[in-house]
Parts: structure tokens; C-alpha cells; sequence
């Protein structure tokens, strides 16, 4: 739904395989801060001991034994094999892991405003599809997938065409709520739509030149300014209109109004129960903002490989060779 430009994603890509060490760096590094450690604590033993040349032997012993189980203790592809996401899973083989990436992210986001959103919908496709973020603290030690095919993203992505009954059950397929697919449309707030996703709703919804019902009169006439018909292609529109460079609740307060872009938009008001959530995000931007924190986790915990499943891309848009 949202536009993805290549060029703008790869930058940011390239930038970070520049900065990213190979796997024997990592495993040096380690080894040094573990040795490191390893000698301060026998240090620390010899000014206890009576015996200089019984210390010397003890620590020489203690280190390697130490060491050892620190190696293992630390070794990341043991704990990823575990099957579990955790806190700072990069503290020790790249502690500025994160700091990187989000310097990286925030300065392209400064000099590219639509940025923002393509990083959010590439997000979605990985989470529906293969699962591999607004400012929430986010559980890695995620591997990459290491198939990727247009015709699994066509069969697994949530479509712009459909009824509560379907989105309802495709949010079910991955364990999350009816509360996530109204907070989670709420990412319709950044980005733009292409016109042959809801075209048909302006120029022939039930085959006989109609416009949908559903659609607000003003805000259909308005969007035929941007889609003069049913073949255009190309054109684009902002998803929430007059703010779709914000993210913000402004969506929920258009959609009220009956001015969503999609049809799976306008869907969220035929059930009673997303209708309510729709009211209540529209009129609270700081409970929007929390769920959506918490929503985008559940979503990120969908279907996740780690330990010997997928793998660690040596560039992460490309499967490894």
C-alpha cells in the first residue's frame, strides 16, 4: 500500500554493511573482552594468595576453565539456538549495534520526510510473510529468512480490498486481535497509496460506474482530482489526508468520518467492536501512540527464526549465495 522506493532503502543499507563487522571481528573482539576479564580476575587472586607459584598454577586453571564457559555463556548463535528474542542480544559481539543503526535511520528520516513510512510497511511485509521501529525498546537476536518470493508476500499480505471478515481472520492466522488490526491500520496515518488500490471505489465499485457508498461524497470528488480514472497506474495520495508526513491519530478522525482510502480501512467501521477502538484512538493520541508500541511487538514476534534456523545475511537484502 505504501510506495517503497529502492533507492531510498539501500542507502540506508549500504550504510550500515559499511559499518558492519565481519563475523571474525566479532568472535575477537569477544575473545579480548573475555580474556581481558579473565586476567583482571586473576590479578585480583594473586594479591589474596600466600603462594605466588600455587597462584600462578590455580589461575592459569581457573582462567581456562573460565574462559571456557564464559565462550559459552556468551556465544550468541548457543543462545539464539534457545528459540527466544531478548534484551540487547548484541551487547557483546557489537555493543553499539543499535545506536548505529538508529543514527543511520534518523539521518537519512531528516533529509527524506516519506522515508519513515517505507521502513514501516517493509516492517509489515517482513512480519506477515517471514518474520525477521517509533521509539519502543525491540527484543533482537533475530536471523534472517532465507526464502523470499513475490508470490508468498502476494498470498500473505493483509490486501487494501478486504471485508472485517477477512482481515479479521488473516490477523488471526498470526495471533494477533481485532485491537491490533484497528491500532495497527492506524501505521495508514504516514505514507502514500497508489491509485489502482482504490480506484474501483471511485470510479466503479459494483461494476456499473458507481462510486461506494461508504465513501464520503467530498472526500471521493477530492480524490478523483488525484485519480482522473480507472486506468491510472501511476498517480499517488496521501493515506491520511493533510497529515501523511505525521505520525499521529489523525487517521482514526478520518476515518470516522468516512474518508479511509481503502476498503480495509473503511471495513474497521462495520464491526462494532473496531468501531468502538476506532472512537477511542481518534480521541486519545497518547493511548494511540502506547498501543501502537505494544501492537507493533506482538507483530514483531510473529513467526521468528533464530539459533539454526534462517541465517545472518552477509547483505541484508540479498539471501545468501
Amino acid at each position: 500500500m505504501i510506495l517503497l522506493d529502492r533507492p531510498d532503502l539501500d542507502a540506508i543499507l549500504n550504510q550500515l554493511h559499511a559499518t558492519r563487522a565481519t563475523p571474525k571481528e566479532r568472535q575477537r573482539k569477544l575473545e579480548k573482552t573475555i580474556r581481558d576479564e579473565a586476567r583482571r580476575l586473576k590479578g585480583s587472586n594473586r594479591k589474596v594468595s600466600s603462594s605466588a607459584g600455587v597462584a600462578d598454577r590455580d589461575n592459569k586453571h581457573a582462567e581456562s576453565g573460565w574462559f571456557k564457559e564464559q565462550c559459552k555463556l556468551l556465544d550468541l548463535d548457543s543462545l539464539a539456538k534457545q528459540g527466544k528474542l531478548v534484551k540487547s542480544f548484541y551487547k557483546e559481539s557489537c555493543p553499539n549495534a543499535e545506536q548505529i543503526v538508529g543514527d543511520i535511520t534518523w539521518k537519512h528520516v531528516a533529509s527524506k520526510s516519506s522515508l519513515p513510512a517505507k521502513l514501516l510497511i517493509m516492517h509489515f511485509h517482513d512480519c506477515f510473510v517471514r518474520s525477521k521501529t517509533s521509539l519502543w525498546k525491540v527484543l533482537t537476536g533475530r536471523r534472517d529468512g532465507k526464502i523470499s518470493t513475490a508470490s508468498e508476500a502476494l498470498a500473505n499480505l493483509i490486501s487494501p480490498f478486504s471485508n472485517f471478515n477477512t482481515l479479521k481472520k488473516d490477523f488471526e492466522k498470526k495471533s494477533l486481535t481485532v485491537h491490533d488490526l484497528v491500532v495497527l491500520s492506524g501505521a495508514h496515518t504516514i505514507g502514500v497509496g497508489h491509485c489502482n488500490l482504490f480506484r474501483k471505489r471511485l470510479y466503479n465499485f459494483t461494476g456499473n460506474g458507481d462510486a461506494d457508498p461508504s465513501l464520503d461524497a467530498e472526500y471521493a470528488a477530492f480524490l478523483k482530482t488525484k485519480c482522473l480514472n480507472l486506468s491510472d497506474n501511476t498517480s499517488i495520495v496521501g493515506m491520511d489526508r493533510d497529515s501523511s508526513l505525521s505520525f499521529d491519530n489523525h487517521y482514526f478522525k478520518q476515518l470516522k468520518l468516512n474518508q479511509g482510502l481503502f476498503q480495509s480501512d473503511a471495513a474497521l467501521l462495520t464491526d462494532n467492536e473496531a468501531a468502538n477502538i476506532v472512537e477511542e484512538l481518534g480521541a486519545n493520541s497518547d493511548k494511540f501512540f502506547s498501543e501502537f508500541a505494544q501492537s507493533m511487538k506482538r507483530m514483531g514476534a510473529i513467526g521468528v527464526l533464530t539459533g539454526s534456523s534462517g541465517e545472518i545475511r552477509k547483505k541484508c537484502n540479498v539471501v545468501n549465495s
